[in-house]
């Protein structure tokens, strides 16, 4: 390949040339003053007999990229064997790139520019590099380089006018074309050829001017190609973004090499598949597809299905600009239609895409009903547990100690977050690094934040160990919860059980038990003991009356919960888990969809979601075979509600002595203790007095009667004589 400035100096000499035999030809067309300014009716017919088949460029199989560098027109469908492919990755596009002097042919061996003009030396001209790779005749390389002049020479517009013997025509004409042009042919009107079809030139045409007559302009983005300039249409960069080259883990170079070898094999003539990649992590996604574009020397470029136009011509016209880029340039096309479910949007996708042709990507959650079958579908994961361990090893150097396999074992990140959260904690620890370990800690936890706190209620966790008043069996449960989270990554990944099993690796838990009895205050002291976050559900967020969308926000949450650092606590699970029911209506049957739903995704879910019910015989019996530990929080006992009243209130609170065993005896709930003595806290505040018995048994009696229980006042007075000898 030669240096770019030896070329450009070559193609400006073959462009010095070209213009100069065009204002020869308007010279002599001016000073015939007999000749006419469009052709006789007889020429025009017999241009018209004469004219070969018009070849639609919209009905081929257009390149799609580096057919900069072959020498074949564009009107020979460019197979997947006429693939340029590089061993190496190269850079993005630059503003300005070279144009080789020879071409390639489908099996790579070089050859001379077919049916171009050159300059006598071995460049080859941009212009019939465009013409090939477009798919021009001469006349209309001719013509093209005519409208060009316009803007490269200031004596073209008085020579146009001159040769066609009229002052206010200072233009380019397909009449003049006609008239001054060699074998001159009429289906370079059509719209189903490239002038026209890839929008090379502007036609001017005011109210019923005829076109052989209107107004010509050559297209800015191809006037600069033809003096050597090759960037991306300036139309189409408001819309894409290029992928960045990106470092994959072997899992997902693996599906790389897969797509990329099954693209290679596709039968030569036939148009290549779509990758449909699937899965929730748009990033690595993105790497892979920039992967794949790289192995055959191109560049991806992402256009999010938001940016698509609504309306057909609106979108004709995006797609022709990227075809025509797409031969100008070595482009792939990523569309980012993660949020994209269903319905017209879904469908104009599908339109572009089979229209854009070329190596095309779409990033989408699911497989899409009703999609092409000329479409390839690849489901892409994060980094293994075991790639995100090295690499944070690798990251962390000789400090890092045990964080590593710690941070690998609650978060589920790609790369490129866990490059950004360990560079940050590098440059905050280089003069403490003991604070490495908590820096990179809540440094991860705030990456996991912000997609969930759109979702869910955050928790703030203040209970602990000691506060949780529960008979030890129960409590054992809840420490083996915290042992399986906390040592996953040495069971699943260190001792090979992730290998084993394809599904349930998932810890999930039910906390059954009457309302008040600690399963909230269980939930916040397992948050606390593994120092994540805690989401409360709100169902009402959740659950849609609309067909579908419960499922749709249910992906969502989990999607925003996969990375971990997170705890998924269902409360009142039994409204979201509930038994599937007897089909009767197409109600009932996207009812139990949703169950289905719900099934796989907790399933499948990383981390640790807890579910909450009062009702543990509403839920459906699939749920309690998938979860991994069922806790009973029974009714507390005299002994547990003793406990319960002496830590309800805070140490610094003034309390008179009170009878402990007393107040154990009132049948009450962890949650109604709790309450009544917030409530006598305030009676004592309103008061200005002690918090003494009678203010907790007037605060009693409230919570009784608000839970329709019967209250029995001789109780409360032996209680009432108690507390006043007291």
């Amino acid at each position: 390949m030669n240096d770019y400035a030896p070329w450009l100096e070559a193609n400006d000499q073959y462009l010095a040339a070209a213009l100069a035999d065009l204002r020869a030809r308007l010279q002599r067309a001016a000073q015939s003053h007999d000749a006419p300014a469009t052709p006789p009716a007889a020429a025009a017919t017999a241009l018209m007999e004469s004219a070969p088949a018009v070849s639609a460029p919209g009905g081929q199989k257009h390149s799609w990229f580096a057919r900069m560098f072959s020498s074949q027109p564009a009107r020979t469908p460019l197979s997947n064997a006429q693939m340029k492919v590089v061993d190496t990755p190269p850079a993005a596009p630059p503003l300005v790139v070279e144009v080789p002097d020879v071409g390639t042919t489908a099996a790579g061996a070089v050859t001379s520019p077919a049916s171009s003009v050159t300059d006598g030396s071995s460049h080859t001209p941009a212009l019939s590099v465009l013409a090939n790779r477009l798919g021009l005749s001469a006349f209309e390389r001719e013509l093209l380089l005519l409208c060009i002049g316009m803007e490269l020479d200031t004596r073209m517009p008085a020579l146009c006018a001159q040769a066609q013997h009229d002052p206010a025509k200072p233009y380019p004409t397909f009449a003049l074309a006609f008239a001054v042009l060699d074998a001159p042919s009429w289906d370079a009107l059509s719209p189903e050829r490239p002038l026209r079809y890839w929008r090379l030139l502007d036609i001017h045409q005011p109210g019923a001017q005829p076109l052989i007559g209107a107004a010509l302009s050559a297209d800015e983005r191809v006037v600069n190609f033809v003096k050597g300039m090759n960037y991306l249409d300036d139309r189409l960069m408001p819309l894409l973004t290029a992928l960045a080259p990106a470092t994959l883990p072997p899992s997902q170079r693996a599906i790389a090499d897969r797509i990329v070898d099954g693209l290679r094999r596709v039968p030569v003539g036939e148009a290549l598949p779509a990758v449909q990649l699937l899965g929730s992590d748009s990033v690595s996604k993105q790497g892979i597809a920039q992967a794949i574009a790289e192995a055959f020397g191109a560049q991806a470029y992402r256009l999010s299905a938001a940016l698509l136009p609504g309306s057909v011509a609106e979108q004709e016209t995006l797609i022709r600009l990227w075809q025509r880029e797409s031969q100008l340039l070595p482009l792939a096309l990523y569309i980012d239609a993660a949020d994209v479910e269903r319905g017209d949007a879904a469908a104009q996708v599908r339109r572009f895409i089979a229209r854009a042709g070329g190596l095309a990507f779409v990033d989408a959650h699911e497989p899409w009903t009703g999609t092409a079958s000329n479409t390839l579908s690849v489901d892409v994961a994060k980094p293994t547990a075991v790639e995100q361990r090295s690499l944070w090893q690798r990251l962390l150097g000789d400090i890092a100690g045990k964080q590593p396999q710690h941070l690998a074992g609650h978060f589920d990140f790609n790369f490129g977050r866990i490059e950004q959260i360990a560079h940050t904690a590098l440059c905050a620890v280089e003069q403490q690094p003991e604070a490495l370990a908590q820096l990179l800690w809540h440094g991860a936890l705030a990456r996991t934040r912000p997609a969930l706190d759109q979702l869910a209620q955050r928790i703030e966790p203040k209970a602990g160990w000691a506060d949780l008043k529960l008979p030890d069996s129960e409590k054992n449960l809840l420490r083996q919860i915290v042992d399986q989270v906390s040592r996953r990554s040495t069971v699943y990944d260190d001792w090979g059980f992730r290998a084993r099993m394809n599904r349930g690796l998932s810890i999930s838990a039910l906390f059954a038990g009457e309302s008040g009895t600690g399963k909230t205050m269980a939930a916040e002291v397992i948050t606390n003991e593994l120092g994540l976050s805690l989401y409360r559900i709100d169902l009402s967020a959740v659950v849609s009356k609309y067909i579908g969308e419960t499922e749709k926000n249910l992906r969502k949450l989990f999607d925003a919960a996969e990375d971990g650092g997170a705890i998924l606590f269902f409360d009142e699970a039994d409204a979201l888990f509930g038994k599937r029911s007897e089909v009767k209506d197409s109600h009932d049957r996207y009812a139990n969809i949703e169950v289905n739903y719900l099934l796989q995704r907790l399933e499948s879910f990383r981390g640790l979601a807890i579910l909450a019910t009062n009702q543990k015989g509403a839920l459906d019996s699939a749920f309690l075979r998938r979860l991994r530990f069922v806790v009973n929080f029974p009714f507390p006992g005299v002994a547990e509600r003793k406990a319960i009243w002496a830590s309800a209130f805070p140490a610094r609170l003034p309390i008179a002595p009170l009878d402990l065993d007393r107040l154990a005896r009132l049948a009450l709930s962890g949650g109604s203790i709790q309450g009544i003595a917030l409530n006598a806290a305030f009676l004592a505040a309103r008061a200005g007095v002690q918090i003494s018995m009678p203010l907790i048994l007037d605060a009693a009696r409230a919570e009784f009667r608000k839970l329709d229980k019967p209250v029995n006042e001789a109780d409360f007075r032996w209680l009432e004589s108690a507390g006043g000898n007291a």
